[in-house]
Order: C-alpha cells, then sequence, then structure tokens
C-alpha cells in the first residue's frame, strides 16, 4: 500500500494497512539534538505526507530567515521579531496599526502564479500524499497584519475597517484555495489557533457567525475539486468540532490533551480523522518512555479504529525529545497492529 493509498483509505475509514505517519520537526531540533540525529530519525520514521517543492513562485516581499535570531519580512511584509533561533518570533509593529492604514494591505499576489503543469508532475512522481501550497489562516493573518490586541479589541466592537480587512484576508485565501484545487494535490489546508489552555479564544457564537462561513467556503471549494481537507488549529477547541465536522473538514490537527479525549472519542471518533498529536507540552518534551506509550494507548483507546480515523502525528522541536519520538512511533506501531489483528480485515 502506497502513503497516497494509507491516508486515503484512513481518511475515508477504508481500512489502512497500518495508521499514517506525519512528523513535524521544528528546526529547533537540529539545533537540540543535531542534525545527524535529526536525519536517523527522519529514516527510522518516514512520513506519509509531502508538499510540492516546486512550481510555487516566490514571495517577493520576503527577507530574511523566520528561524533565525532577528528580523524576518514574511509573504504579505508583516515584519517579525525572533530572540530565539529555531522558533518564530512575534510582530511587533504591525501594518495596520490604525485604520488609516488599511490601504497599505497588499496580498501576495505573486503566489497566485502557479506552475500548474510543474505541480501536476511532482504529484505524479511521489507515492506520498500531497498537501497543497498556501494554507488559508483567516484569523491569524488579520492578527499579524493587526495586531493580537488590537484584532481582540475589534472583535468587541467590529467596525467596518475591522470586516474589510477581514474580506481583503479572506478573499485571498479562497482564491488560493481555488487554485490548488485544479492541480493535482490531495488536500488543501487551513492553519488557524482557535484554543486557548481551557476554552475558545473568543465566543463560539461570535466564532460560528465570523470565521465559520471563511472555512465553509473553503472546503467547499475543496470538495469540488476533489480534495480533501486537513486543518491545524491549537489549544481547546473542543466547541467548534461539530462545526469543523459540519462545512466539510476531514481530518483535524488539534491538542487533544488540553481537551477530554474520553469526550471528543464520544461525540466525533468515526466523523473526523484525528490528524495527531501526542502532547508536546508535557509528555514528549519531559515524560518518561511509560508516559509517552500511555499517552499513545490513550489516543489508540478512545480515537482509533481498525478501519481509520487517525493519523499517527507528533511535533519534535521545542521540547520534544527524539527518544520520546522513537517511544511514541513504536507504541502506535504496536498498539493499533493488536486492535487490527482483532478485526476482520474489510
Amino acid at each position: 500500500m502506497t502513503s497516497r493509498q494509507r491516508v486515503h483509505r484512513c481518511v475515508d475509514l477504508a481500512y489502512p494497512d497500518r495508521p499514517p505517519r506525519d512528523l513535524w520537526l521544528l528546526p529547533l531540533a537540529a539545533i537540540k539534538s543535531g542534525r545527524e540525529a535529526v536525519d536517523a530519525f527522519v529514516r527510522r520514521w518516514p512520513t506519509d505526507f509531502t508538499q510540492p517543492n516546486v512550481g510555487r513562485p516566490a514571495p517577493r516581499r520576503v527577507r530574511g530567515e523566520p528561524h533565525l535570531v532577528g528580523q524576518y519580512v514574511d509573504d504579505w511584509g508583516c515584519t517579525f521579531e525572533n530572540i530565539q533561533a529555531g522558533v518564530i518570533g512575534e510582530v511587533k509593529n504591525p501594518i495596520v496599526i490604525d485604520w488609516s492604514r488599511l490601504a497599505d494591505v497588499q496580498p501576495p499576489t505573486e503566489l497566485l502564479e502557479l506552475d500548474v503543469a510543474a505541480i501536476n508532475d511532482f504529484c505524479r512522481n511521489t507515492d506520498k500524499f500531497v498537501f497543497g501550497g498556501g494554507w488559508a489562516r483567516p484569523f491569524e493573518r488579520t492578527q499579524f497584519l493587526r495586531g493580537s490586541e488590537n484584532v481582540y479589541m475589534d472583535l468587541a466592537e467590529e467596525p467596518p475597517e475591522f470586516l474589510e480587512l477581514l474580506r481583503i484576508v479572506h478573499g485571498f485565501y479562497r482564491t488560493q484555495f481555488e487554485l490548488w484545487a485544479r492541480t493535482d494535490v490531495d488536500a488543501l489546508c487551513i492553519m488557524d489557533d482557535w484554543g486557548s489552555q481551557r476554552s475558545l479564544l473568543i465566543a463560539p457564537d461570535q466564532w460560528r457567525r465570523i470565521f465559520k462561513p471563511f472555512y465553509a467556503e473553503y472546503c467547499a471549494i475543496a470538495r469540488a475539486g476533489g480534495k480533501k481537507v486537513f486543518m491545524h488549529s491549537d489549544g481547546f477547541i473542543f466547541d467548534i468540532y461539530e462545526d469543523l465536522i459540519q462545512v466539510g473538514v476531514n481530518a483535524i490537527n488539534s491538542q487533544l490533551f488540553c481537551m477530554d479525549i474520553e469526550e471528543i472519542g464520544r461525540r466525533f471518533r468515526g466523523r473526523i480523522t484525528f490528524w495527531g498529536e501526542i502532547d508536546r507540552q508535557h509528555i514528549l518534551p519531559r515524560g518518561t518512555p511509560a508516559q509517552v506509550r500511555a499517552a499513545v494507548k490513550r489516543v489508540v483507546d478512545h480515537l482509533y479504529q481498525p478501519a481509520g480515523g487517525v493519523i499517527a502525528q507528533c511535533e519534535l522541536g521545542s521540547g520534544g525529545e527524539l527518544e520520546n519520538g522513537d517511544v511514541a512511533y513504536r507504541a502506535w506501531d504496536e498498539l493499533t497492529s493488536r486492535a487490527q489483528e482483532r478485526t476482520p480485515q474489510q
């Protein structure tokens, strides 16, 4: 079974040979553990996913490196200040510091000039599951442009200028989704962090009124192009799981250990694919091998089914130890293979 087949079967609950494997390695991992150790880890636990490294135009405004100490300017012209190598910094001087600067927001339209033939050739020449580029992030992008403190005040007051900024940002991502949906990639992606440690960052009703329609549009575009939709969102997002399923998200990467995994399983197992993850706040950085294995077992017990629905994903780098990553992936293989042995294959 190829990686592409494995992921599709997992998401479609069609009995993959094993859970697909995904690994997020922050640059900090190589700083902490060394490039040689990281490369060896990747060889031991190869991912089933990839993204095209061709056919994507270079952004005009990017300056610097996002993971180095100092300043980095991204594709929208937002300047990040970084004080720690290996991670990404923060925007300290947003472009739209007041509404007189709204006209300064210029989306990176050069990123819409895709070389579809090159992207499709890349997809034909890999057996991995291919994510499209241009991950939509309307909430985060609005914070980068306006500043987080200002955005939360805007959400309280909802001035017309704020709604116009959202319209500009969403319009760009909608167009980008439309273009990537015409390529041969397997999935399109969304990434917005919506949770704090214990709750959604804004009232769920406001999220449904303002942001849910954005995600519904992205999912409709993806479905029309025959693509899956994968979404990442940090923090406690239990309150919008049902909404994400309703709009058509196929797989969600969320911080399961911020929430009640047992209740998530009771409500949502078999209705959406859980794209990881194992706790990267406590277990992966500082847990014992027994604790890592217990964490994987908790996810397997409550979210996994032999038909699919769970991707073995974890993130290492910002405190995550390679040794615990080894334990996690070995536990995934062992615990899920036992479950498969007990269940007739379809």
